[in-house]
């Protein structure tokens, strides 16, 4: 009877960690996608999530400013509004950057000449400039709901000490010809927050917005650095040589993804 008893507690014990600590596991595609272990399966909850962005200048540099292949771009209806967006793909969710579309076209064309950037929507690409190709959609470009309540790729704020740390940081070792070094400024109480997106990849992806305070909203671009210098970033419209450059992508209001909502 005592050995009995033993083995019920010992299988009990081996349940409890089983389901404590068993590796999930992702089964299905699309829509139907979940997140199984051995004892039960739970939805993921995929979805677009739209973020507005404060300028069609803001999208046109998102899309194209230091690309070697620009993004590709496209028009759809949103809220009674025809809009122009790009976007970038989370774990589970499509995160779409947007403006309101200024006309009709069939390139986005982006260039900086003695410190002004000239963006338009153009029908061909003749001059001299960085195009992307702009895909006309009916109505949505993904058959994903739209966000609900539950922000599954939400954020996590953290600080960087400084710029020049902020700038370091979109140095990716694993990718060096690869780079996005996209930086995302937007309003937030009386400050300004200035960040860089990373992810990190475990059993699950982890997201985090690296960010550093600002003072007042960034009136220029870019943040140019040379770290081998020793010099500390600095914000330019201009281009010099042997600096480094990040483009600034300005973004209308603050949005819960970005984790700084209680």
């Amino acid at each position: 009877m005592i050995v009995f008893e033993k083995l019920i507690i010992f299988y009990l014990i081996l349940e409890f960690f089983d389901r404590r600590y068993s590796k999930k596991k992702i089964i299905g595609c699309g829509k139907n996608k979940h997140v199984v272990n051995s004892h039960f399966c739970m939805p993921i909850n995929q979805h677009e999530y739209f973020i507005e962005l404060s300028s069609f200048n803001d999208l046109a540099r998102y899309v194209c400013a230091f690309q070697e292949y620009p993004k590709r771009v496209y028009t759809q209806e949103l809220d009674g509004l025809r809009i122009i967006s790009s976007s970038q793909t989370l774990a589970n969710t499509l995160l779409i950057f947007y403006t309101t579309l200024p006309k009709l076209g069939r390139y986005v064309s982006y260039q900086v000449s003695m410190g002004k950037e000239i963006c338009d929507i153009v029908e061909s690409t003749k001059n001299i400039s960085h195009y992307a190709p702009i895909v006309h959609m009916e109505s949505k470009i993904s058959p994903l709901p739209v966000k609900s309540k539950k922000i599954t790729d939400q954020f996590n704020p953290i600080p960087v000490q400084d710029l020049g740390s902020l700038a370091r940081l979109t140095y990716d070792p694993e990718f060096p010809d690869e780079q996005n070094s996209a930086l995302y400024a937007f309003p937030s109480e009386k400050s300004w927050i200035l960040g860089y997106i990373t992810s990190l990849e475990m059993d699950e992806v982890y997201y985090n917005f690296n960010y550093i305070k600002l003072d007042s909203e960034p009136t220029k671009h870019f943040m140019k650095y040379r770290g081998n210098q020793g010099q500390d970033p600095e914000f330019s419209d201009d281009f010099a040589h042997g600096y480094s450059y990040l483009p600034i992508i300005k973004i209308k209001n603050e949005y819960p993804i970005f984790g700084f909502f209680d």
